[in-house]
């Protein structure tokens, strides 16, 4: 379904028992809400979940493409609103982590708990700001499909080419159908985003890290040290997998994920 969110249609995936414990996903850049796919099948026989499109990517609308993390969370509470969810548990992976982690910092009293997967606290530092400013160059001048190509030698393991295939073709084709200016906007929104370090002591609520060993976007170090500032959080390192861990070992990941909403509901 799409619902119309702030100056957005956002299109919205929502299974489950309603009167369940709500999950809802918030996938990573330039991704869908698909990424999430065999999650949303384990955990909807138990509880209510929502996985949805960030504006710019997947199914929802690009709108202007000027986007910022700060909007993204704002999209977020309105999600939660329109489905008439007080708190819910959050689960996001890179960029879903990034909004995850300020909706913590912003309004820590809409979540029952967190899922931090894939992801880290710290802004880009300068280097990694001119990156994206090239990269927003190179995708208006070259298009989607280069990226596309580029991007995924990036995020997934090199045994996930020939281990599983399907998913590196999928994601592939998503970031392919991703207009050249959403990529852009959601590129720009990413160099500006806030540092949430600070904020990472506060967090009130149960809280999971997963992360690929392999991962070198958002490598096991930076999950180390959330860990180390998030009170009684817990860390998942996940093998076989880099930056796409729910895709690359989705049976290790929804092992987890299950373990740890048995845990906090």
């Amino acid at each position: 379904m799409h619902i119309q969110v702030q100056t957005a249609l956002l299109h919205v995936v929502e299974t489950g028992d309603p009167s369940a414990l709500p999950v809802i996903f918030i996938h990573g850049f330039p991704f869908s809400h698909r990424m999430w796919d065999a999650q949303v099948a384990a955990l909807s026989p138990h509880y209510r979940t929502i996985a949805y499109d960030v504006r710019g990517l997947g199914e929802s609308s690009m709108g202007d493409g000027q986007y910022t993390i700060e909007g993204h969370v704002d999209d977020l509470l309105a999600v939660m609103d329109h489905f008439g969810i007080g708190k819910a548990v959050i689960a996001g992976l890179s960029m879903g982590g990034y909004i995850t982690l300020r909706a913590l910092e912003r309004n820590p009293e809409r979540f029952h708990a967190a899922i931090l997967c894939n992801t880290r606290s710290e802004a880009d530092g300068n280097d990694a700001k001119i990156l994206r400013a090239r990269t927003v160059a190179a995708v208006k001048s070259r298009g989607s499909s280069w990226f596309a190509d580029d991007f995924i030698r990036k995020v997934f393991a090199t045994s996930s080419f020939t281990r599983v295939p399907g998913a590196v073709e999928a994601i592939r084709v998503t970031i392919a159908r991703t207009p050249p200016l959403a990529i852009a906007g959601t590129l720009l929104a990413l160099a500006a985003r806030t540092d949430t370090t600070a904020a990472l002591e506060k967090i009130p609520v149960p809280t999971c890290i997963i992360v690929g060993e392999h991962d070198v976007t958002t490598p096991p170090d930076a999950s180390r040290a959330m860990h180390a500032k998030i009170p009684g959080s817990e860390l998942h390192i996940i093998p076989e997998a880099a930056h796409m861990s729910p895709l690359e070992n989705a049976e290790e990941v929804n092992r987890v994920m299950l373990a740890f909403l048995r845990k906090v509901q």
